[in-house]
């Protein structure tokens, strides 16, 4: 069953911009100014989405010199991945099932 912090997650990650981001992190970390030039966003509006990530905690930061470095936490995608499989095994299992009307 999903919860609350996966209905969270979900909203944060319909973003088409912050999806680009998770699925470029997935790839390699990077510093903000490889993700300015991947996405092609300005960098204060990149800078919006990395902190609606970070509170969602799908990143973290790897503070690398005057740079900051982000990388995707695997761990959360991962949990979100099982509540939807789980979601299509009910779906599976609920195939014949139908309530009759009264």
């Amino acid at each position: 069953m999903l919860t609350s912090a996966d209905t969270d997650l979900i909203r944060v990650l319909a973003d088409p911009l912050r999806m680009r981001i998770v699925t470029l992190l997935a790839e390699e970390t990077l510093c903000t100014t490889h993700l300015v030039e991947e996405t092609g966003a300005r960098q204060t509006n990149l800078s919006n989405h990395l902190r609606v990530l970070r509170e969602a905690e799908v990143v973290e930061t790897e503070p690398c010199g005057r740079y900051m470095y982000y990388k995707l936490r695997p761990d959360v995608i991962a949990r979100l991945a099982g509540q939807f499989a789980d979601l299509a095994e009910s779906a599976r299992t609920a195939a014949g099932k139908k309530r009759a009307c009264p």
